[in-house]
């Protein structure tokens, strides 16, 4: 485990062969992670950063078969269902073990770019430079700061004007240390008149000391172009999980989160869109499940530019055994967006007298001609519901369960079939 320091930077930028240019932007990254403060809403973040493991890689580079891939590294993502889920259902997988993308695949003979953030600062430069903290900025909070000066592995995805995949695209990201730092960099752009759906899987094993993933993801949507952004993160309840994630929108573009989250110890996640051309949409469904010591801050964001705008925010949070699930979001529709709609739905369940679950929304209009909607409702599972089920037969988990699916039926809808059979799993657990 090294010390994080400049030297520490420049061994990891070298160690990547990269350019001047990017050692210089992991420097000032590292400086401006120096001298921020932790953020001052939601949960409180005690993180000894003296005891984090901030790169850690079990292969010399990335491969594009399973025999090339080290057999308890392959086992690993065997025995998560990432293999088989390759074969029948995936145009293409890139699958991140600790720091870096160990195995990636492109199945679709179409002409996109799809490769680990690595490899595109180095095969595609200009391209990459373009769009690599543009739309987040590393300046942003301490996070996107520590994430620019450490990023590693992750994601580059490029869809040229009028291609549509005809399968999902999917990467996985598996911490399996101890105290480890995660920090991936995604960056998708989706070309004018193109579309793509793109599913993200997180998860790691249980330790009793800390671990970080501060990921960053970057997507760029272009005229009439679509993207769906689905993931489900698992990650074990040791895991700080602190993720910034924004699309912007142009002309008639429509982006789209499913957004899932189970595991963690803590998580503070706020997936945004910033709809930037006229007649452009954002839509935002996800649900936090919150267990035992989890803390669960997540929720939306959705800025209105463009002219004839629309938003729609779903968040469902449930919370048990002491858990905590916050919704915290805004929407902000601003003077020349005129004629935008804006609506925002928060539901709760609580499921005992331990558990908690509160909403943090921010609406704010700034012209007449547009409409925001907010409703909100909260509900505790009574005894009344739980002996109806039971006096069908079923045991109090099996009843609480039946009403959790319920609950969540919306969002299952929208995943892919895989994923929503893994949630009802996670779900059971």
């Amino acid at each position: 485990m090294k010390k994080l320091d400049k030297d520490f930077i420049k061994w990891l930028s070298n160690k990547k062969g990269e350019d001047e240019k990017m050692l210089n932007f992991r420097l000032n990254a590292y400086q401006k992670f120096l001298e921020l403060d932790n953020p001052t809403f939601g949960p409180k973040i005690d993180i000894d950063f003296n005891n984090i493991n901030y790169y850690k890689s079990d292969m010399d580079n990335t491969k594009n078969t399973w025999k090339e891939v080290k057999s308890e590294i392959k086992n690993t993502f065997q025995s998560l269902g990432v293999i088989d889920a390759e074969e029948n259902y995936l145009d293409g997988v890139s699958n991140q073990y600790e720091s870096e993308v160990v195995y990636h695949k492109n199945k679709t003979n179409k002409d996109i770019i799809f490769m680990s953030t690595d490899d595109a600062l180095k095969k595609y430069p200009q391209l990459f430079y373009k769009y690599f903290n543009n739309l987040v900025k590393y300046d942003e909070n301490k996070y996107t700061a520590l994430n620019g000066a450490l990023w590693s592995g992750g994601s580059f995805i490029y869809i040229p004007p009028h291609t549509t995949l005809d399968r999902p695209l999917q990467s996985y990201f598996r911490i399996d240390s101890e105290s480890l730092g995660q920090f991936e960099r995604t960056i998708i752009i989706v070309d004018d008149y193109s579309s793509l759906e793109y599913i993200e899987g997180c998860t790691a094993k249980s330790y009793s000391s800390t671990s970080l993933h501060a990921g960053v993801v970057e997507i760029y949507v272009g005229k009439h172009a679509k993207c769906r952004y689905s993931t489900i993160q698992n990650w074990s309840n040791d895991v700080y999980n602190l993720v910034t994630k924004r699309a912007i929108v142009d002309d008639n573009g429509i982006m789209e989160w499913v957004d899932g989250n189970i595991g963690s110890k803590i998580t503070m996640k706020y997936p945004s869109c910033i709809l930037k051309g006229h007649n452009s949409s954002g839509n935002s469904l996800s649900i936090a499940y919150a267990k035992n010591i989890q803390q669960l801050d997540a929720g939306a964001k959705m800025i209105h530019l463009g002219e004839n705008t629309k938003s729609n925010i779903i968040s469902k949070s449930i919370a048990e055994n002491g858990g905590l699930s916050n919704y915290r979001g805004s929407v902000r529709i601003t003077k020349n967006a005129i004629n935008s709609i804006a609506k925002v739905k928060c539901d709760t369940l609580i499921l005992d007298s331990l558990s908690s679950s509160n909403t943090y929304p921010k609406n704010i209009i700034e012209n007449d001609s547009s409409i925001i909607e907010h409703e909100a409702t909260i509900s505790k599972v009574s005894e009344e519901k739980l002996n109806y089920l039971m006096s069908k037969g079923l045991n109090e988990d099996k009843a609480k369960e039946l009403l959790v699916m319920g609950f969540i039926s919306d969002f299952k809808k929208e995943l892919p079939m895989e994923y929503a059979v893994e949630l009802n799993r996670l779900i059971k657990d």
